[in-house]
């Protein structure tokens, strides 16, 4: 018990840090592969992420939620980091159990695939294996111009701030982004999903 606690203090340390630097953050690129990337959450598809990590209790939810709402301030602001999402397709695959959650959530991307300072790419499935099969990704760029890079799975995370690693990370992710759909050919990917929910959906009358 004492080492998991001690592994989750570390993780959480890591975490910290990561914060604190994607604040500063210019640049963001990221790739997604278990859940939408926090930033382009909504509020009831955040929630069902939250909840499914167990929080203590409904508080601990309605705080968890709360922050991760107010870390989306960073793309909305007066100098906002340009923000590149490469999202695998199994992210999109797997939706929210409630279809009109799901529904909003797919709006949601479409809609700050808009912003000047957003792109959203989509990975098929059809990119096949790549250097990041399992793990998300985070590059930030800092604004003397150094990078750091955070990687995790469902269970850790690790934050990288040497130059070597980062550069490694940084073209695994350049490699990945050009197995991606353009970001048009992405928007379109998303919008089909769309369609698709809506003809799936019960008929109302």
């Amino acid at each position: 018990m004492l080492w998991q606690l001690a592994r989750e203090d570390a993780f959480a340390d890591k975490y910290k840090r990561f914060m604190e630097l994607e604040a500063k953050a210019t640049v963001r690129y990221e790739y997604a592969v278990g859940t939408i990337p926090g930033l382009l959450q909504t509020e009831g598809y955040a929630r069902e992420v939250l909840q499914a990590a167990r929080p203590r209790d409904d508080n601990d939810l309605s705080e968890q939620v709360a922050a991760r709402l107010g870390r989306q301030g960073l793309l909305w602001g007066d100098d906002p980091p340009y923000f590149r999402a490469v999202l695998d397709e199994s992210v999109l695959r797997r939706g929210a159990h409630d279809p009109k959650e799901w529904a909003t959530q797919l709006e949601h991307l479409v809609a700050v695939s808009e912003l000047p300072n957003v792109t959203i790419q989509v990975l098929p499935f059809a990119a096949g294996l790549h250097g990041l099969v399992g793990t998300s990704l985070t590059i930030l760029w800092l604004p003397d111009g150094s990078a750091v890079a955070y990687t995790e799975d469902a269970r850790s995370g690790e934050l990288f701030e040497g130059a070597a690693d980062v550069e490694d990370l940084r073209l695994s992710y350049d490699l990945l982004r050009d197995l991606a759909l353009s970001p048009r050919e992405s928007v379109a990917f998303i919008k089909r999903l769309m369609e698709d929910g809506r003809s799936c959906a019960p008929d109302q009358t």
